[in-house]
């Protein structure tokens, strides 16, 4: 198995990006492709002993952050994002990964990898911490205006990543609203509340904001829009609650000599609230793997994401939501969509 690693995107790019990778080979024996300038990964990689199954590949250019994604994609044909979506295409790799432009990793994976079949719209799944362990957030920010039908591909989507690579059983599917009750909210989503309990998945219903992180549900539904401001605002308290911690243990010596006694629980508190555990959200919806990571990653968050885009291959994540689609006559003897499959069993 190879990883196509953008080598290129991100804040701290090359560097970074080279030291998650050699670390991830070190560490999980996974190989990687790194992708990029040719002369500055040699140069990054001379600093280290480099594990067997690292390899470089060429590319002459890259998409900067604040680049449009399709005018970026269009003029860049050699970037290292779009020759890293090429060596998945033509097999040379089994997965992609970017810490670059968001919009343009996603826009390259859609047109270079496809979409599953049935699947309108590709959607972002991230990893988030609750107080039971993990859950899944779908969309986190790829799709801002959706439909129920769209919402419905999602809560299938993260179903199937929660069980096959997260290790889930049966996870409870929750659609993220303003009340619990099956009335509350907009119309997009009471719409969809009503949809969900027709599909072969364990739908418990609403949940509020507050339940997202309390693990009331192993998959959490929302739009792009809600998705994303749900993300940033949990990145942001997270922040916000450990430079807290830290301002008041610095104040006294007592508080000092107190987290120096808790320095164990601190520092897995800590863990637990750092995005670099979770390495990189999937791209869930495209026909291949496609691994986005945050802008502002460093090794460790790299060298997890490609652990993360190695469990997806291994379970094949692909193939799986794909069979679920089918299942849930998503896709049937023609382009019979989910709304026509509703209504046909709500009639029978």
């Amino acid at each position: 198995m190879k990883i196509a690693v953008d080598a290129m995107g991100g804040d701290y790019a090359p560097a970074e990006i080279v030291k998650g990778a050699v670390e991830a080979a070190r560490d999980y024996g996974i190989q990687s492709i790194l992708v990029g300038d040719e002369v500055a990964l040699k140069r990054e990689l001379a600093e280290y002993a480099v594990p067997q199954g690292l390899e470089i590949c060429h590319a002459s250019e890259a998409v900067q952050m604040d680049e449009h994604p399709a005018n970026a994609i269009r003029r860049k044909p050699d970037s290292s994002i779009v020759v890293a979506a090429n060596l998945v295409k033509d097999g040379t790799a089994q997965a992609m990964l970017s810490a670059g432009n968001t919009g343009a990793a996603m826009a390259v994976a859609t047109l270079k990898l496809g979409r599953i079949a049935g699947i309108d719209r590709p959607a972002i799944g991230t990893v988030l911490p609750t107080a039971k362990g993990k859950c899944v957030l779908i969309d986190a920010g790829a799709n801002v205006d959706c439909t129920v039908e769209n919402l419905v591909q999602f809560a299938i989507m993260g179903s199937e990543y929660a069980s096959r690579v997260m290790n889930v059983s049966n996870p409870k599917v929750g659609l993220l609203s303003i009340g619990e009750e099956p009335t509350k909210g907009n119309e997009l989503t009471k719409a969809t509340n009503a949809r969900l309990g027709l599909v072969a998945l364990n739908f418990i219903g609403n949940v509020e904001g507050k339940d997202v992180f309390a693990g009331s549900a192993d998959v959490v539904v929302c739009d792009g829009f809600a998705g994303n401001i749900v993300l940033k605002v949990g990145e942001g308290m997270a922040e916000f609650v450990l430079s807290s911690i830290k301002k008041e243990i610095e104040r006294t010596l007592i508080s000092k000599l107190g987290a120096f006694l808790l320095r164990s629980a601190l520092r897995s508190a800590k863990a637990q609230l750092d995005y670099a555990e979770y390495g990189g959200a999937p791209l869930l919806g495209v026909n291949g793997v496609c691994i986005i990571c945050h802008g502002r990653s460093q090794s460790r968050a790299i060298r997890n994401a490609i652990k993360v885009a190695a469990d997806a291959v291994r379970n094949n994540i692909v193939s799986c939501i794909d069979t679920s689609l089918k299942q849930a006559d998503m896709v049937a003897d023609g382009p019979r969509t989910t709304t026509q499959a509703c209504l046909e069993r709500t009639n029978e």
